[in-house]
């Protein structure tokens, strides 16, 4: 009977350390729910930081009113976004109207042509300590998002925009699909390229780097996101969980919304 409680030790041994090999060891992850509530499928992506695993290939399809679960390691470190237009198959580059990763369906690891509305993410491998998130648009923006505990709290949760923020682009941040819609609305970095706007050399610190007109409508469309390097007070959150639901056109965003992808 010693043998076979020896074997069955083992066994269970073995069985543990495949799981811990394998990832699956129950708590060394955290969940992200992709749901789209846009009228139109998107493509979400995601781009792990230096040192970080790819997490969902880097990318896959969701159609409009769908959820979709994916896992991301503790101490994982990156950015989420949406893709949108993509029409995949046809050896288009870029295959997507807006934040495309040189065509491909799974970016695995390659970051997306901005302007994309981004969802900045540090999971703490120490799980009594909080995770940290927030919503930019210091390169520009292409939808609405909303980020929140599964288990919701006010505190966790970044809103999305308050104004569809395409029909408030100025025209020369505009970015126009091949039938002249508006896709995507650039920042002023990425538009202009200038240190006061980029927050850089002698703009590189909050006391040289001030909120521009550009960045104040994107604020004003927007008032839960960073507008800017330096925006203040800091949209970041910091939040204890193993579960969050991030929501592409969340409630409320309305049918003024259009967009012609299918």
């Amino acid at each position: 009977m010693k043998l076979l409680g020896d074997s069955c030790f083992a066994l269970f041994l073995f069985m543990l350390w495949h799981f811990v090999l394998s990832g699956q060891v129950l708590g060394t992850y955290v969940t992200f729910y992709m749901h789209n509530k846009c009228p139109f499928p998107i493509w979400p992506a995601t781009a792990s930081n230096t040192g970080h695993p790819v997490i969902a290939d880097g990318g896959f399809y969701l159609p409009s009113g769908e959820t979709k679960p994916i896992t991301a390691p503790w101490s994982w470190t990156g950015r989420i976004w949406a893709r949108t237009g993509c029409h995949f198959g046809s050896n288009l580059k870029p295959a997507c109207e807006t934040g495309d990763c040189d065509g491909r369906l799974k970016c695995n690891g390659l970051i997306g042509t901005p302007p994309a509305t981004l969802v900045e993410i540090t999971v703490q491998e120490d799980k009594t300590k909080p995770n940290f998130y927030d919503v930019s648009l210091v390169d520009g923006y292409n939808l609405p998002v909303m980020m929140t505990t599964k288990q919701a709290s006010p505190k966790c949760t970044i809103k999305g925009c308050v104004k569809n923020m395409k029909n408030s682009c100025p025209q020369e941040l505009q970015v126009l699909n091949k039938t002249g819609q508006v896709v995507a609305c650039k920042s002023a970095c990425l538009a202009f390229n200038l240190d006061s706007f980029c927050c850089r050399n002698e703009y590189g610190t909050p006391a040289t780097c001030k909120p521009s007109l550009y960045s104040k409508t994107f604020k004003e469309a927007c008032p839960a996101y960073s507008s800017y390097a330096f925006d203040m007070p800091s949209p970041l959150v910091t939040c204890s969980s193993t579960e969050f639901v991030i929501t592409f056109c969340p409630s409320g965003w309305g049918d003024d919304y259009q967009h012609s992808s299918t």
